[in-house]
Protein backbone atom coordinates (compact mmCIF):
# COMPACT_ATOMS: atom_id res chain seq x y z
CA UNK A 1 0.00 0.00 0.00
CA UNK A 2 1.38 3.39 -0.71
CA UNK A 3 1.96 5.95 1.87
CA UNK A 4 -0.67 8.06 2.68
CA UNK A 5 1.42 10.93 1.76
CA UNK A 6 1.62 10.26 -1.73
CA UNK A 7 -2.21 10.92 -1.81
CA UNK A 8 -2.64 14.26 0.30
CA UNK A 9 -3.24 16.85 -2.07
CA UNK A 10 -0.64 19.43 -1.05
CA UNK A 11 -3.46 22.54 -1.87
CA UNK A 12 -5.91 20.40 1.07
CA UNK A 13 -2.38 19.85 3.29
CA UNK A 14 -1.48 24.07 2.97
CA UNK A 15 -5.10 25.15 3.27
CA UNK A 16 -5.58 22.81 6.47
CA UNK A 17 -2.35 24.23 8.15
CA UNK A 18 -3.04 27.70 6.97
CA UNK A 19 -6.15 27.98 8.86
CA UNK A 20 -6.66 30.48 11.41
CA UNK A 21 -7.86 27.92 13.82
CA UNK A 22 -4.69 26.00 12.89
CA UNK A 23 -1.52 28.02 12.38
CA UNK A 24 0.98 25.79 11.77
CA UNK A 25 1.98 26.99 8.18
CA UNK A 26 2.82 30.43 9.57
CA UNK A 27 4.37 29.05 12.79
CA UNK A 28 6.98 26.48 10.74
CA UNK A 29 7.58 29.31 8.60
CA UNK A 30 8.91 31.21 11.56
CA UNK A 31 10.88 28.42 13.29
CA UNK A 32 12.53 27.91 9.51
CA UNK A 33 14.00 31.04 9.51
CA UNK A 34 15.35 30.64 12.38
CA UNK A 35 16.66 27.66 11.57
CA UNK A 36 18.32 28.96 8.82
CA UNK A 37 19.94 31.81 9.79
CA UNK A 38 21.50 30.35 13.06
CA UNK A 39 23.36 27.23 12.48
CA UNK A 40 27.37 28.17 11.05
CA UNK A 41 26.61 25.95 7.92
CA UNK A 42 27.04 26.30 4.34
CA UNK A 43 24.72 23.00 3.47
CA UNK A 44 21.23 21.94 4.94
CA UNK A 45 18.78 19.24 4.51
CA UNK A 46 15.12 19.80 4.44
CA UNK A 47 13.55 16.45 5.69
CA UNK A 48 9.59 16.48 4.54
CA UNK A 49 9.99 19.73 2.84
CA UNK A 50 6.32 19.26 1.25
CA UNK A 51 5.86 22.53 -1.00
CA UNK A 52 8.36 24.38 0.32
CA UNK A 53 7.18 26.60 3.37
CA UNK A 54 9.79 28.88 4.36
CA UNK A 55 12.44 28.10 1.97
CA UNK A 56 12.15 31.89 0.90
CA UNK A 57 14.38 32.49 4.06
CA UNK A 58 17.23 30.53 2.82
CA UNK A 59 20.43 33.06 2.22
CA UNK A 60 22.17 32.58 -1.07
CA UNK A 61 25.23 34.40 0.29
CA UNK A 62 25.66 31.40 3.06
CA UNK A 63 24.36 28.43 1.72
CA UNK A 64 26.18 26.85 -1.01
CA UNK A 65 23.28 23.76 -1.18
CA UNK A 66 20.38 23.13 0.43
CA UNK A 67 18.49 19.68 -0.69
CA UNK A 68 14.17 19.77 -0.13
CA UNK A 69 13.94 15.91 -0.05
CA UNK A 70 10.14 14.52 0.23
CA UNK A 71 8.44 11.09 -0.79
CA UNK A 72 5.79 12.85 -2.56
CA UNK A 73 6.78 14.12 -6.07
CA UNK A 74 4.37 16.56 -6.32
CA UNK A 75 5.53 18.37 -3.67
CA UNK A 76 8.84 18.85 -4.75
CA UNK A 77 7.70 19.99 -8.12
CA UNK A 78 5.95 22.74 -6.58
CA UNK A 79 8.35 23.14 -3.80
CA UNK A 80 11.05 24.00 -7.11
CA UNK A 81 8.30 26.13 -9.00
CA UNK A 82 7.72 27.95 -5.90
CA UNK A 83 11.44 28.66 -5.35
CA UNK A 84 13.54 29.23 -8.82
CA UNK A 85 15.18 32.25 -7.35
CA UNK A 86 17.23 29.23 -4.82
CA UNK A 87 17.75 27.47 -8.00
CA UNK A 88 21.97 27.77 -7.82
CA UNK A 89 21.41 26.05 -4.39
CA UNK A 90 18.05 24.51 -4.23
CA UNK A 91 18.55 20.43 -5.09
CA UNK A 92 14.92 18.47 -4.68
CA UNK A 93 15.09 14.85 -3.66
CA UNK A 94 12.43 12.36 -4.02
CA UNK A 95 13.12 9.82 -1.21
CA UNK A 96 10.99 7.25 0.94
CA UNK A 97 13.14 7.89 4.22
CA UNK A 98 12.08 4.84 5.97
CA UNK A 99 13.54 2.67 2.98
CA UNK A 100 15.84 4.81 1.20
CA UNK A 101 17.86 6.48 4.15
CA UNK A 102 21.39 5.08 2.48
CA UNK A 103 20.73 7.37 -0.82
CA UNK A 104 20.64 10.58 1.58
CA UNK A 105 23.45 13.16 1.05
CA UNK A 106 25.82 14.87 3.57
CA UNK A 107 25.06 17.90 4.79
CA UNK A 108 26.11 20.10 7.68
CA UNK A 109 22.27 21.09 9.26
CA UNK A 110 19.12 18.16 9.35
CA UNK A 111 16.21 20.60 9.98
CA UNK A 112 13.06 18.20 10.27
CA UNK A 113 9.85 19.91 10.87
CA UNK A 114 6.59 17.75 11.71
CA UNK A 115 8.83 14.53 10.17
CA UNK A 116 9.68 12.60 12.75
CA UNK A 117 6.23 11.92 13.72
CA UNK A 118 5.20 10.31 10.16
CA UNK A 119 8.75 7.66 9.96
CA UNK A 120 9.44 6.71 13.98
CA UNK A 121 12.52 7.62 16.00
CA UNK A 122 13.96 4.77 14.25
CA UNK A 123 14.47 6.02 10.40
CA UNK A 124 14.88 9.58 11.80
CA UNK A 125 18.13 8.36 13.31
CA UNK A 126 19.26 6.05 10.58
CA UNK A 127 18.77 8.95 8.04
CA UNK A 128 20.26 11.38 10.71
CA UNK A 129 23.73 8.91 10.79
CA UNK A 130 23.60 8.87 6.79
CA UNK A 131 23.53 12.35 6.17
CA UNK A 132 26.05 13.43 9.18
CA UNK A 133 25.61 16.58 10.14
CA UNK A 134 26.92 18.88 12.95
CA UNK A 135 23.56 20.06 13.64
CA UNK A 136 20.09 18.41 14.10
CA UNK A 137 16.78 21.10 14.53
CA UNK A 138 13.67 19.26 14.51
CA UNK A 139 10.05 20.59 15.54
CA UNK A 140 7.67 18.51 16.43
CA UNK A 141 4.07 19.26 18.07
CA UNK A 142 2.61 18.96 21.28
CA UNK A 143 -0.83 17.55 21.50
CA UNK A 144 -2.95 18.44 24.96
CA UNK A 145 -5.51 15.75 23.29
CA UNK A 146 -3.60 12.59 21.34
CA UNK A 147 -6.95 11.80 20.83
CA UNK A 148 -7.11 14.49 18.17
CA UNK A 149 -3.51 14.98 17.20
CA UNK A 150 -4.91 16.53 13.81
CA UNK A 151 -7.03 19.62 14.47
CA UNK A 152 -10.58 19.83 12.92
CA UNK A 153 -10.86 21.67 9.62
CA UNK A 154 -12.85 21.21 6.94
CA UNK A 155 -9.97 19.51 4.91
CA UNK A 156 -9.90 16.50 8.09
CA UNK A 157 -10.38 13.64 5.94
CA UNK A 158 -7.64 14.55 3.45
CA UNK A 159 -5.65 12.85 6.71
CA UNK A 160 -7.28 10.01 7.39
CA UNK A 161 -5.07 7.45 6.45
CA UNK A 162 -2.19 9.17 8.01
CA UNK A 163 -3.17 6.80 11.76
CA UNK A 164 -1.32 4.35 9.43
CA UNK A 165 2.21 5.87 9.96
CA UNK A 166 1.79 8.12 13.00
CA UNK A 167 3.78 8.62 15.82
CA UNK A 168 3.08 10.51 19.05
CA UNK A 169 6.23 12.20 19.62
CA UNK A 170 7.89 12.85 23.29
CA UNK A 171 11.09 14.98 23.80
CA UNK A 172 12.65 12.81 25.80
CA UNK A 173 12.25 9.84 23.45
CA UNK A 174 13.89 12.16 20.56
CA UNK A 175 16.54 13.04 22.82
CA UNK A 176 17.46 9.45 23.95
CA UNK A 177 16.73 8.58 20.11
CA UNK A 178 19.37 10.86 18.92
CA UNK A 179 22.05 10.47 21.65
CA UNK A 180 22.31 7.18 20.97
CA UNK A 181 23.11 8.92 16.83
CA UNK A 182 25.86 10.85 18.96
CA UNK A 183 23.88 14.15 19.24
CA UNK A 184 23.46 16.36 22.40
CA UNK A 185 20.57 18.28 23.17
CA UNK A 186 21.27 21.90 22.93
CA UNK A 187 17.97 23.97 23.12
CA UNK A 188 14.66 24.44 23.02
CA UNK A 189 11.74 27.17 22.05
CA UNK A 190 8.21 26.56 21.64
CA UNK A 191 5.43 28.71 19.85
CA UNK A 192 1.79 28.08 20.95
CA UNK A 193 -0.65 27.47 18.41
CA UNK A 194 -4.54 28.82 18.20
CA UNK A 195 -6.04 25.27 18.92
CA UNK A 196 -4.10 24.76 21.96
CA UNK A 197 -1.55 22.67 20.93
CA UNK A 198 1.89 23.96 20.82
CA UNK A 199 5.01 23.25 17.91
CA UNK A 200 8.41 22.68 20.36
CA UNK A 201 11.47 23.32 18.18
CA UNK A 202 14.61 20.97 19.35
CA UNK A 203 18.30 21.76 18.64
CA UNK A 204 21.30 19.22 18.68
CA UNK A 205 24.92 19.06 18.09
CA UNK A 206 27.35 16.56 17.16
CA UNK A 207 29.27 14.96 20.27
Amino acid sequence: MSNPWNEIKLSDYENHMSLDSVGQLQSLNRFMAAQFDYFPVKTAAVLGVAGGNGLEHIDTAKYQTVYGIDINEDYLKESYIRHKDKSLVFRCLQLDLINESDKLPHAELVIANLLVEYIGYRAFKQAVLKIDPEYVSVVIQINTDTNAWVSDSPYLHSFDRLDEVHHQMEKEELNNCLKEAGYAFTGSSRENLPNGKALLRLDYTKE
